[in-house]
């Protein structure tokens, strides 16, 4: 979706900022927010492709103002009302008022080690790929209102297959409860006059990586 997350190549940021000696987490609730998230993704509860989806449908100023914990407990709020895991008023009273839903698979404390480890969104192909290495190819202009792992900065503009990584997961359609939908996956890279204009420096290069319903022959 074109969210005010997408944020690669727009200016007035400012600079990423490092923070000496930076703590694993700045809080005690940001290191359980992330051990709820991994629970529950575990459990089946969602996919990584919804998560980064309520992510994205953040409101702008909510986004912009919010910390990176802070987007994944407003997040998982938003998930858990969703997916029938939650009701506003439990929520609120911060414990729950009747019973709960069912999930696929429970997480004991000796499988917490697998929890943290991410699964391989790897599948067989369906069909060969498309692209070659070498190849040029452009990104597709579009613009869908749901989830999609192609940066606007990319969009329209020509690169040439780097690598042909495999066939994955399609977040596009994973994302919005229409299946895995496997396609190949390909790093393509950018010249930074394609992406930025003129006034870019020469030696930029820019890769990302692009499913196959992304790319289109140059």
């Amino acid at each position: 979706m074109d969210g005010v997350h997408d944020m690669g190549g727009r200016p007035g940021f400012g600079r990423v900022e490092e923070e000496p000696n930076e703590p694993v987490f700045h809080a005690a609730w940001e290191g359980r927010c992330l051990a709820l998230h991994r629970a529950l993704s575990y459990a089946g509860a969602f996919s990584i492709d919804q998560s980064r989806a309520a992510i994205e449908g953040l409101p702008p100023d909510v986004y912009l103002a919010s910390s990176y914990y802070k987007r994944w407990e407003l997040h998982l709020e938003s998930l858990a009302r969703q997916l029938g895991l939650a009701d506003a008023d439990e929520l609120a009273a911060g414990h729950a008022l009747r019973p709960g839903r069912a999930l696929p698979r429970k997480l004991a404390a000796a499988k917490f080690a697998d929890a943290m480890t991410r699964s391989s969104y790897a599948r067989p192909p369906g069909a060969p790929a498309r692209f070659k290495i070498a190849e040029r190819v452009r990104a597709k202009n579009i613009h869908p209102a749901t989830h999609t792992r192609l940066p606007r900065y990319a969009r329209g503009q020509v690169g040439v297959i780097d690598a042909v990584r495999g066939c994955h997961v399609f977040p596009d359609s994973n994302a919005i409860g229409q299946g895995e939908n496997p396609q190949w996956l390909y790093t393509v890279m950018f010249d930074g006059r394609e992406l930025w204009g003129d006034d870019a420096d020469p030696s930029l290069k820019v890769s990302i990586d692009a499913f196959e319903p992304y790319l289109e022959r140059a």
